[in-house]
This record gives structure tokens, C-alpha cells and sequence, in this order.
């Protein structure tokens, strides 16, 4: 009688010493991490444009953030004299280190494990990347906030990240993040890479795009905390008037308030903390209901954020809505000093008769327009950092 056969051991179907299919050779080596944002670039046709587009020198070190399995990390190495290569993931680490050992190119190969952007960096001339998503506005300010930025950085982020850093006045895309980074450096769209150069594909295309930061005497010498501040009001809704967002917000404001009180302190000057008459605090009526457009900003830790699942409105407001009537609006219980009346004349003054820009929107604002608000700002006193 036959032997019956036995399954064999863990439920194998085949000896751990016969060649795997083709089918197991096409899944990866490990399963790639969602949390990291990992999406290896397989086309070595779009990585070698990336390379040569960031135009190295035999004497340059590169900084390469998120390497994974070493695709670009292999023709940084044969035009630049070292790479230095950030990445989070052990596993992929040491991929990288893989590609390279037993080679000359590894000497010229160092890896640091850890997170770029609480590492403190050495020295490198550019920086090359293919950026995880999540860092991508955190690794640009990082970039460009060193004390010796790097010569050139060419960096591949989502498609519509890198349509913002090079949005204009007026684009639709026009944000906070475009003022800021274009304030800070020159940057130009290189490509477009589609989803599926990718493995695995993420939801969205991509796009490369070149960032060079000003230096010497082209370098702003001005507060980043200042600059970006002030920006944080003016693009809060970027489709509103200026002066909606900085005379018809309260917080908006009561931080003046507060940031010129640490003004005057600061410098010994003496504050009116006496309580105004009634008929001298006239409050500006503003629509709050403007949809927020595109390059809108929540900045304000959910003051401004609005939950449209339920309304709570009461009956009576309701019926008085419907029928055309305007809804009384009840006046606050806290008495305004006049401190807090000086600040809102000085904004005001701010807007409308120094810069003249009360009536212009955010989002069709342009550099020199910002930074003659801030500077009209600074001059009454009123500081954001």
C-alpha cells in the first residue's frame, strides 16, 4: 500500500530549495510603508533627467532625503563626489547601502537613519530628492532656513505641491506657500512625471521642480517669523478683501492687541488701558459666509473652521431668515480699552491710507505689496513674531 502524502511543513506547497516562479519574483522584497510616503521611482530615464538637471561638479556633496531602494542615490554617486542620504526606514536603508558594497562608490556613500527634519545636517553644495510626501512644505523651509543653504536643490513632489511653490498672483493656486518660498528663492518647474513611473503608483501624478535660494546680498534680511506672520492673516482667506481679514476678525485683532501690549512693554512705552465709550468702538460688519477658494489657509487651530453637519439655528432666527429680515446681532459683553481702539485705527490707517491696499485681495497681491504692508506694520508697532 502507497504512502498517502503529507502536507508539508508551514503549509508549503514546494521545496524552500527549488527556484521560486516568476510570479514570487515579481512581488517586492518587503512590503512598502504607506506611512512613509514610499514610492520608489523605477524609470532610470526620469531619474538620470533629475541628476542632470540639479548640474553637479565632480567636487560636490549631494544630500539625498528618502533614498529607498537607491535608484537615484546609484547616478548621484557617478557625478558628484559624495552623497549623503537620509532615510527614516531602516529596511531601506539598507537597500541603499546594498547597492553600493563591495564598490569604490561606497566610501563616498554615507547613510543616516532618522528623520530629516529633526536632523541636523552636515554640510552639503545641493540637495536632490524624492520627496515623501508628508515633509514636503516642513523639508522647503528646512532648505531654505539654513544658515548656508545649498547651491541648488531639485526636489520631486505631488503634482499639485509643486504647482503651488510656482503659483503667481491671480493663480488659482496662489497661496501662503508661494509668497513664502518665492520670497526665500528662485524656483522653476523642471517636469512632469506621471503616476505610473512609480512603485507602487500613488494616487496623483507628480512634478520635479528646482528651488535655488537667494544669497549674499539677494538674501531678504528679514524675520522669517515676521514675514511668514503676517502672511498667516492675509492668506487666512485669501479671496477676501484685506481689510475683511485683518478689521473684521476679532482674534485677528486681539492678537494685535496682545503683540503690540509686548511692543510697548518692550520699548517702555506707556498703554491707555482706560475703557472706551460705547459710540467710539463702531464694529465692522464683514461676510463670513465667503467660501474659502483654493489657496485659503486654516491657521487659526479650528477658530475658523465651521461644522456643517448640523444646524442648530434656532427656530425663530430660521423663520426671520426666510422671510428677508436681518438677523440682530447681539454686541459683545467685553468692554473694549482703548488700547484695543488705537491698534484697530492703526490698521486701519495701515490699510487704507499708507499702503492703500484695504480693498486689494490676498490672492492678487504680489511680493512688493507684502512688503510694504509689513513694513507699514512694523512702523506703527505692530509685530507678528
Amino acid at each position: 500500500m502507497g504512502k498517502a502524502k503529507s502536507a508539508k511543513r508551514g503549509g508549503a506547497n514546494s521545496s524552500p530549495y527549488e527556484r521560486p516562479s516568476k510570479h514570487a519574483a515579481a512581488n517586492n522584497v518587503f512590503k512598502f510603508s504607506k506611512d512613509f510616503g514610499q514610492h520608489i521611482l523605477k524609470n532610470p530615464g526620469i531619474a538620470e533627467t533629475i541628476v542632470n538637471k540639479a548640474y553637479l561638479k565632480p567636487t560636490d556633496t549631494v544630500l539625498e532625503v528618502g533614498p529607498g531602494t537607491g535608484n537615484l542615490t546609484v547616478k548621484i554617486l557617478e557625478q558628484a563626489k559624495k552623497v549623503i542620504a537620509v532615510e527614516m526606514d531602516p529596511r531601506m536603508a539598507a537597500e541603499t547601502t546594498k547597492r553600493v558594497q563591495g564598490k569604490p562608490e561606497q566610501k563616498r556613500l554615507e547613510v543616516l537613519l532618522g528623520d530629516v527634519i529633526k536632523t541636523t545636517l552636515p554640510a552639503f553644495d545641493v540637495c536632490i530628492s524624492n520627496t515623501p510626501y508628508q515633509i514636503s512644505s516642513p523639508l522647503v523651509f528646512k532648505l531654505l532656513s539654513l544658515p548656508n543653504p545649498p547651491r541648488t536643490c531639485v526636489l520631486m513632489f505631488q503634482r499639485e505641491f509643486a504647482l503651488r511653490l510656482t503659483a503667481r498672483p491671480g493663480d488659482a493656486l496662489y497661496c501662503r506657500l508661494s509668497v513664502n518660498a518665492q520670497f526665500w528663492a528662485h524656483i522653476t518647474h523642471i517636469l512632469k512625471v506621471g503616476r505610473n513611473n512609480f512603485r507602487p503608483p500613488p494616487q496623483v501624478d507628480s512634478s520635479v521642480v528646482r528651488i535655488e535660494p537667494k544669497l549674499g546680498s539677494e538674501r531678504p534680511n528679514i524675520s522669517f517669523e515676521e514675514w511668514d506672520g503676517m502672511l498667516r492673516v492675509c492668506f487666512n482667506r485669501k479671496n477676501k478683501v484685506l481689510r475683511a481679514s485683518w478689521l473684521g476678525s476679532k482674534e485677528v485683532l486681539n492678537m494685535l492687541e496682545r503683540n503690540y501690549r509686548l511692543w510697548c512693554a518692550t520699548n517702555d512705552i506707556p498703554v491707555d488701558d482706560t475703557l472706551a465709550d460705547e459710540d467710539e468702538d463702531d464694529e465692522m460688519e464683514v461676510d463670513e459666509n465667503a467660501p474659502p477658494g483654493p489657496g485659503d489657509e486654516d491657521e487659526w487651530d479650528g477658530i475658523m473652521d465651521v461644522d456643517g453637519e448640523a444646524d442648530d439655528t434656532p427656530s425663530f432666527f430660521k423663520e426671520m431668515k426666510a422671510g428677508g429680515s436681518e438677523i440682530p446681532k447681539t454686541k459683545s459683553k467685553r468692554k473694549k480699552t482703548r488700547v484695543a481702539l488705537l491698534v484697530k485705527e492703526k490698521v486701519r490707517k495701515v490699510l487704507e491710507d499708507v499702503t492703500e491696499l484695504a480693498d486689494k485681495r490676498s490672492g492678487k497681491c504680489d511680493e512688493n505689496d507684502f512688503l510694504r504692508l509689513l513694513a507699514a506694520f512694523n512702523a506703527e508697532g505692530i509685530h507678528f513674531s
